[in-house]
């Protein structure tokens, strides 16, 4: 009995020792497990638009809703047109010599030209009276002319083929050419042969086909292209054709013919660029910009680096042949040239010139800026040489790239003036550009 007693405390011992084991396990197995995340909020719900907001849409819609639509062109000459007033606008943009991005603000432009005695080189399209930069100015022409076709075809086309074509033995050849054609046909309008031309003939190809504006040109004045058949063969050729209509024209076709022999490259004019400027004693300072300059920005480095070397130059023994060479080269560096002239009064007229202008042009350049522009003047050089020989280049008598001259009234008129007890009063340029004067800074 008591054997059996003790077996049963052992088994229920046994059993209390596992049940602590199994419960130890569980406990260990849910400490290792991972911990589940807590659940996010719910997102908030988005407020609607206040009701400022909704006001101001409100407003906006109505504003779009009245705008007119902008107009487009509805025809080619509409569009031509249109494209004509936008080169003009920025034309006087660039004129200006300023513009501003979106902002407001100034664009590199202005810090380019900051702190230069002029922006630029610029020049006046004769086409559209419109000013350019000079960088601008053969994309602005070229655009222009072919403007011109809308309003004058024939006019157009001549001036493409003056214009585009560099060649000037080439154009030369092609014009002389295509009035031959046009004098055959006046000679002979009964006759067919002379009113086609044929497009794979040789002349055609050498003189006529290889330059731009030319099939322009013959279908301004009325002819066509067709296919015609080739004699005694059952191919075709491309051929010009002169309409019949035109044959009760003749006189038109030799009006033509004249136009084209007498016609000219269109070319830009330099823009003088007129300043007035205050009496200043920096009126010898001068800062030019690279368009000045025939040498490209490596070229200016290296001059700038030959100017350190000059000493060392002069110190050496040159023949005459020597110098000749060295100042023709120099007179060759400079396409353009800032002039100033300073009268009496200590006010400056400024100008821009091409080096290779004779001093007569600054003779009629300061004479038109003159309120009594009959009375005759010399303009001195610096150092005291006076311009008598209106015929040499600025870059001849050294005035280049940039310089400043001394007005004076010629001592013999001003002589008698004063002998007649009259004198001059006020400043001897007209009052409309003293009315613009500007500050040299």
């Amino acid at each position: 009995m008591l054997f059996l007693v003790l077996i049963f405390r052992s088994q229920v011992k046994f059993a209390a020792v596992g049940c602590s084991l199994i419960c130890a396990f569980l406990l260990s197995t849910r400490e290792r497990a991972p911990k589940e995340k807590p659940k996010a909020a719910p997102p908030k719900s988005r407020q609607g638009p206040t009701d400022e907001a909704q006001m101001a849409a409100a407003a906006a819609l109505a504003r779009l809703e009245q705008k007119p639509k902008p107009w487009l062109p509805s025809s080619q000459d509409a569009i031509k047109s249109q494209v004509k007033k936008e080169l003009m606008a920025e034309a006087a943009a660039s004129e200006r010599g300023l513009s501003t991005d979106h902002t407001g603000s100034v664009s590199a432009v202005e810090e380019e030209t900051a702190g230069l005695s002029v922006s630029g080189v610029y020049f006046i399209c004769p086409l559209t009276g419109a000013t350019v930069r000079k960088d601008q100015k053969e994309a602005h022409i070229k655009e222009a002319i072919l403007l011109h076709f809308s309003r004058d075809p024939v006019a157009a086309s001549i001036m493409e083929i003056q214009t585009f074509n560099r060649d000037r033995e080439k154009v030369k050849l092609a014009v002389e050419t295509i009035a031959k054609y046009l004098d055959n046909i006046h000679l002979h309008p009964e006759e067919e042969k002379y009113r086609k031309i044929k497009l794979q003939n040789k002349v055609f190809q050498e003189r006529i086909n290889c330059l731009e504006g030319t099939h322009e040109f013959f279908q301004a004045i009325g002819f066509e292209k067709e296919m015609l058949p080739v004699p005694g063969q059952e191919t075709t050729e491309e051929y010009y054709v002169l309409k019949e209509e035109v044959l009760t024209k003749l006189e038109d076709l030799k009006d033509y013919k004249e136009q084209l022999l007498s016609s000219e490259p269109v070319k830009a004019q330099l823009d003088r660029q007129l300043c007035v400027f205050k009496p200043s004693p920096q009126a010898a300072q001068f800062e030019l910009p690279h368009d000045f300059y025939n040498l490209t920005a490596e070229e200016l480095k290296r001059e700038q680096r030959l100017r350190t070397e000059a000493v060392e130059k002069a110190s050496m023994l040159r023949t005459k042949a020597m110098r000749e060479r060295e100042e023709q080269r120099e007179m060759r560096k400079y396409n353009y040239t800032l002039l100033r002239v300073r009268f009496p009064d200590g006010y400056i007229l400024q100008g821009t010139f091409y080096a290779r202008e004779p001093v007569s042009v600054l003779y009629r350049f300061v004479r038109e800026a003159l309120k009594d522009d009959w009375m005759p003047f010399e303009l001195v050089a610096p150092g005291g040489l006076k311009l008598t020989e209106e015929n040499v280049a600025f870059n001849e008598r050294g005035l280049v790239p940039s310089a400043l001259l001394t007005f004076a009234w010629d001592a013999a008129v001003m002589a008698d003036i004063k002998a007649s007890g009259e004198e001059q009063k006020g400043s001897p340029l007209k009052p409309e550009l003293l009315s613009a004067v500007q500050i040299l800074s």
